[in-house]
């Protein structure tokens, strides 16, 4: 019999705030987190706003008890991983724990600081200082941190990579592989992804606004969010209490573009018609779906035309929370999975800040006000990212 992957605790840190709670009351006051970069040094800073996390490295070293020359991406990961797993971590003996995490910038902002010097005068000196490069060394400096080391991998799908190692850690738990499971993901700020993003041209130079008609692109941010997920077995030894269970989930691809999503949303609609499906629900179970939402024209589009096709006449409430934090890149499907259980948890709907035109591709528009109060069962979060890599999670309510 499979076990149900229950989600025990959250923990989170974004722009809007450093820990569940802080960004559960910045949602409810509708509290944007897009501004001037203070701790990214780059030649944009002035011209391209961003969702930068409030904290410097030394003040996050500080929260984790972690070294402050190591990575942001560490860091900020190993801040909300305290969070959601810390108050368990010396109940969990003699039980089986994963720890699943995601991201796509790695050490690149400290890389990015030595690479001049490495190219121009063949300086190597600092060699020892870049040892932590790749996207899984960071998942190797928050596990070893924590002790978790039944089972570690790391998840790079683009802007999907915190989703699918959520919904990996879901599979494991249903399937007697594991009793606890530290899920989601983080990236920090670089000048190497914002001049990325901005060779692409999606960058806005205001506070983006998604799913507005006149939409001019994305802010790049920053952030970590996790989940712990527990079986039966490991909630009763832990005294452990559930709110929500991750009920379904499911990837899909369209194949269509390097960068670009299908103008038709393809991978999108498969997704979460296949996550909706795996809950073992209708589309009018779900009661809000947290969009992937990023403002890009193109991204905007094809969500919104899936979403149509998908669910007809009957769209649920919808916003995408990215108008707080800008877009986590590798950390936003861990970010909006914490949100997503705010919103079961707290019966919210988030607004979807700075909304004024309805897009003229769809005919439905997003939730523009804060709805409390609301019987909110199953949510759908939706995070598609580069290469085609559409993921879906649905996450249902639960009795403790």
């Amino acid at each position: 019999m499979r076990s149900l992957a229950y989600i025990v605790s959250t923990g989170v840190i974004t722009a809007i705030g450093n820990n569940t709670e802080e960004c559960r009351q910045s949602l409810i006051e509708g509290k944007t987190g897009i501004g001037k970069a203070t701790y990214l040094q780059t030649h944009w800073k002035d011209e391209y706003p961003v969702g930068e996390v409030k904290l410097s490295n030394e003040a996050l070293a500080a929260i984790t008890g972690m070294n402050a020359d190591l990575p942001r991406t560490a860091l900020l990961s190993a801040v909300a991983v305290k969070e959601a797993y810390g108050s368990f971590k010396e109940k969990t003996e003699g039980l089986r724990v994963g720890f699943f995490s995601a991201n796509t910038v790695g050490g690149m902002d400290i890389t990015e600081n030595f690479y001049k010097d490495i190219k121009q005068n063949k300086d190597f000196s600092n060699v020892d200082k870049i040892i932590h490069h790749e996207c899984g060394a960071i998942t190797e400096l928050v596990s070893n941190h924590f002790s978790i080391s039944d089972f570690v991998t790391t998840i790079s799908t683009a802007c999907s990579s915190s989703a699918n190692s959520i919904m990996m850690a879901a599979q494991m738990i249903e399937n007697g592989m594991l009793d606890v499971a530290i899920a989601g993901g983080a990236d920090c700020l670089s000048k190497f992804t914002l001049n990325g993003f901005n060779t692409l041209m999606i960058l806005d130079k205001q506070p983006c606004q998604p799913f507005d008609n006149k939409r001019r692109g994305l802010n790049l941010g920053e952030g970590a969010g996790y989940i712990t997920l527990m079986n039966e077995k490991a909630k009763l030894q832990c005294g452990a209490t559930s709110y929500c269970s991750v009920s379904g989930y499911a990837n899909a691809n369209d194949a269509y573009h390097q960068t670009a999503s299908s103008p038709e949303g393809i991978g999108n609609k498969l997704a979460m018609q296949q996550a909706i499906t795996k809950a073992g629900l209708q589309t009018s179970d779900i009661d809000y779906i947290n969009l992937h939402g990023t403002g890009t024209a193109n991204n905007d589009s094809s969500e919104g035309k899936a979403i149509s096709a998908l669910f007809g006449n009957n769209i649920p409430k919808a916003s995408s929370t990215k108008a707080f934090t800008g877009h986590t890149l590798g950390g936003c499907g861990g970010v909006e999975a914490v949100f997503s259980t705010i919103a079961i948890r707290n019966g919210i709907v988030f607004p979807n800040l700075r909304w004024q035109a309805q897009m003229e591709e769809v005919n439905w528009k997003p939730v523009t006000e804060i709805q409390q109060q609301q019987n909110i069962r199953h949510v759908l979060s939706n995070s598609f990212g580069f290469g085609g890599n559409c993921s879906s999670l649905v996450f249902s309510k639960t009795e403790a």
